[in-house]
């Protein structure tokens, strides 16, 4: 064997035992660190310990403990959700859960329900919920009473989850829609209050105008009333009108008399 063979046994040898000494310091590295927002649940050869660590940095046991982080944050669930409404029309829903879960409980949630506790729990309860409470109104009062729809669903939600350990922090409808024949008849609805209300307008408007014109013919009348008790009691007031319709000029053809006004009557009165 060679010299050259000889020394790079050994050199061989070293890098070995120095990189598998490397992969199972990092296979046991017994620190790890929980992020904020976040709770690290212990597990022993792959069983719960019921040990809940919090934010920062942790120790375990190489090998033997594994870490399972669970986030605690507000987090979102958005789900569409098919159900009928009191009058059996098909109505679609878009609603959005917002919800944490309790720190303490993150233990249990993991045992009984798994990381997956969105699809396993939250989306069957929102499903539920929405279902049962659609069904109690008309399609219409789904419209017109949302907010007492969205506060039934919510409360259900809150119910029936709270007892896992999620609380909820919001719950809103995001949309309704419904079959083309009902947003038809709605369409059609709203066109006929929409015509019924201009005609109501129009009806408004031709009684106005003719109180005016009743309110003008009244006060003609009561003008022509005047007017004439004005003559009765005074004849002279004929012959003023006469003078302030008249040019000055005589009329060249007569009845063989000279229209003649008593302006000196007139004045002295």
């Amino acid at each position: 064997m060679s010299e050259t063979a000889v020394l790079i046994k050994p050199w061989y040898k070293t890098v070995t035992v120095l990189m598998a000494c490397l992969v199972l310091l990092i296979v046991a590295w017994p620190f790890g660190t929980i992020g904020a927002g976040e709770r690290g649940v212990l597990l022993r050869w792959g069983a719960v310990t019921g040990k809940v660590f919090d934010e920062g940095l942790y120790l375990r046991i190489p090998i033997a403990d594994r870490v399972e982080v669970m986030d605690v944050r507000i987090l979102k669930e958005q789900i569409e959700a098919s159900a009928a409404s009191k009058d059996l029309q098909s109505v679609t829903s878009i609603v959005a859960l917002n919800f944490h879960i309790q720190p303490d409980r993150v233990a249990s949630i993991y045992q009984d329900v798994g990381v997956d506790y969105k699809a396993r729990l939250i989306d069957p309860v929102l499903q539920e919920a929405v279902k049962a409470s659609t069904a109690k109104y008309t399609a219409e009062e789904l419209i017109t009473r949302r907010d007492e729809v969205r506060e039934q669903i919510r409360a259900q939600v809150k119910e029936k989850i709270a007892a896992r350990g999620i609380e909820v922090d919001d719950f809103n409808i995001v949309n309704f829609s419904f079959s083309p024949s009902f947003n038809e008849a709605i369409e059609l609805k709203v066109t006929a209050e929409q015509s019924a209300l201009a005609a109501k307008n129009k009806l408004e408007q031709i009684k106005f105008e003719a109180e005016q014109n009743v309110a003008q013919a009244r006060g003609k009348a009561e003008a022509i009333r005047i007017e004439s008790d004005a003559l009765r009691s005074n004849p002279q007031v004929l012959q003023l009108r006469a003078i302030e319709k008249w040019d000055g000029q005589l009329p060249r053809v007569t009845g063989g008399a000279t229209p003649m006004i008593d302006i000196k009557a007139i004045t002295e009165k």
